[in-house]
């Protein structure tokens, strides 16, 4: 198990970057994830797709196509030689003063991190995760829109570490107004009466590909699925509720706030979508 660093178009087992970087100075960046499955990126125009709409909404130009990125990938995953791998694309704005004046950077920089992945453990999936209706807010999308996949994460990370602290696994956030987002890394599914609602986008969450796969999958197999918005105490009412994900895939939850959803344990209709989300991706290789 490797991991290799490909910093524009240099392969590298260990990186320093410059303190100046807008990226590290302020978040000022976007990133994708991408997983593979027997060694071959999963979904990865979708991914490339998204990154460069993240970089256009912030005005940051990605002086590359997506040509460049696929050689990139094959050549960074080749050094790595994993079974699998983990892979991160990141574009910073790049070195400039140390202020927030985003004209005194002038190249961009992109980064490529393949690593083993580090999968969740299968009782995860057998079982079920915790998760904690928290109270810290999404972001509000006139803010800093979480449509905009950047590596400005705090807000993110702040619902996490609340979730921690209340022995949850991961944390689910609501707007502003009170109603129900996403997860800290992930969509937010849930049941009830055999249909399956999720937050709509509007109500301010990342539109994940593993989500636009879900919800293609659940009106191809006959599934009555509603976009929409439910303020957060409703989810207490799920009778079955799993996250979406890159890494998690599918995950169902089998606590929220330490109560048990439905029976407690994963529900007919997340096993359901596992197995089929888990064909889906053997498909695209």
């Amino acid at each position: 198990m490797a991991t290799k660093i490909n910093f524009n178009g240099e392969i590298h087992d260990q990186l320093s970057i410059s303190v100046l970087d807008h990226g590290f100075l302020f978040g000022d960046s976007v990133y994708e994830v991408v997983c593979t499955l027997n060694n071959q990126p999963c979904f990865l125009d979708k991914h490339l797709d998204r990154l460069f709409a993240s970089a256009k909404a912030i005005s940051l130009n990605i002086p590359h196509d997506n040509e460049w990125f696929l050689e990139q990938l094959k050549v960074t995953l080749g050094a790595a030689n994993n079974d699998e791998s983990y892979i991160r694309i990141i574009v910073t704005r790049g070195i400039g003063e140390i202020n927030i004046d985003t004209t005194t950077c002038h190249s961009p920089n992109i980064i490529i991190i393949v690593m083993a992945v580090k999968e969740y453990p299968e009782p995860c999936y057998e079982k079920g995760i915790h998760v904690a209706l928290v109270s810290i807010k999404r972001n509000a999308r006139d803010a800093l829109n979480p449509n905009v996949k950047t590596g400005n994460y705090l807000n993110n990370v702040l619902a996490k570490m609340e979730a921690n602290k209340l022995g949850a696994q991961d944390a689910i956030m609501v707007n502003p107004w009170g109603y129900l987002t996403e997860g800290t890394t992930s969509n937010l599914f849930f049941v009830r009466e055999g249909h399956i609602l999720t937050p709509s986008l509007d109500c301010g969450l990342l539109s994940g590909i593993t989500r636009e796969m879900v919800i293609q999958l659940s009106k191809e197999n006959g599934f009555h699925i509603e976009e929409g918005q439910w303020p957060g105490e409703e989810l207490y009412e799920a009778d079955e509720i799993f996250l979406t994900g890159t890494i998690k895939r599918v995950m169902p939850v089998s606590h929220l706030d330490g109560r048990p959803v439905g029976s407690g344990k994963p529900g007919p209709v997340t096993l359901k979508l596992m197995r089929l989300y888990g064909d889906l991706i053997k498909k695209q290789l």
